[in-house]
């Protein structure tokens, strides 16, 4: 660990400035890095090697000393230049410039997972985030953000992901269609998640459906999947629904689809 002594830097030092900027998708896209906020996402970056500089309060320092220890470069901040890093309301101290971590497709589908979630048009955040979670916890092997999907750095997605970033593949592609032709060329069926989809949940499950390589597109909260990747899933699948409510949220969707893929692969 390389730490800078003797003094703390402020919102003015032009680290922390050069570091707040990250707060904006054009400056992360052209630099290539973002920020990772709180212990645990600083974790679970500083595992995978992903962190450039750890910016931290003398207080947080020294709750998280092991943490800091395991980082390469630490620079200790004052509260008012922690705050302007974080985009919480009660900032827990730490705030990692990581490097992105992102891999192409063809890259990840050479590992040959056997569970892919692929986030189509998603433009919320924290939905993203939690996809991204929830898909790791289920066991799969890559997320894509396909199509304009929200940014995978964005710090709502971060957070909302609990580390997971770190965790499984993450790709990026703006093009959905070329996607899905490179996972049925991997040998990936391909399974989208539907509130009106001709197949029931329940019913592919029981065929044994799922027992092979799967990726699960999943659409936004607002409009669902484009009419034109529907069409080109190999099967449209719905969650079923046994009480009054009217359909499930995106999150809620995703999970019980990712771990039934889960329960079948296992």
């Amino acid at each position: 660990m390389s730490r800078d002594g003797g003094r703390l830097f402020t919102p003015r030092t032009p680290r922390i400035v050069a570091a707040r900027r990250l707060q904006r998708r054009r400056e992360r896209e052209q630099t290539g890095c973002f920020l990772a906020e709180g212990p645990q996402a600083v974790r679970e970056a500083v595992a995978a090697g992903a962190v450039i500089e750890l910016f931290g309060t003398e207080a947080a320092l020294d709750r998280h000393a092991a943490l800091a220890a395991d980082a390469e470069q630490v620079s200790a901040v004052t509260d008012e230049a922690l705050a302007a890093l974080a985009e919480t309301v009660q900032p827990q101290g730490l705030v990692a410039v990581c490097r992105h971590v992102d891999i192409g497709l063809r890259e990840a589908l050479a590992k040959r997972p056997r569970l892919i979630a692929v986030a189509a048009d998603i433009r919320d955040p924290g939905n993203a985030g939690t996809v991204l979670r929830t898909a790791d916890a289920a066991g799969a092997g890559a997320v894509v953000f396909a199509g304009d999907a929200v940014d995978p750095y964005n710090g709502k997605c971060v957070r909302a992901s609990a580390g997971s970033l770190f965790h499984v593949d993450v790709v990026r592609d703006r093009a959905p269609d070329d996607v899905l032709d490179a996972l049925r060329a991997g040998g990936v069926q391909v399974l989208a998640a539907t509130g009106h989809g001709a197949d029931d949940l329940d019913d592919v499950l029981d065929a044994g459906d799922l027992a092979r390589p799967t990726a699960w597109l999943f659409g936004s909260e607002a409009h669902g999947l484009p009419a034109d990747l529907l069409a080109a899933a190999d099967r449209r699948v719905r969650v079923p629904i046994h009480g009054a409510a009217e359909s499930l949220n995106l999150a809620a969707a995703a999970a019980v689809c990712l771990y039934a893929s889960a329960r079948a692969l296992r």
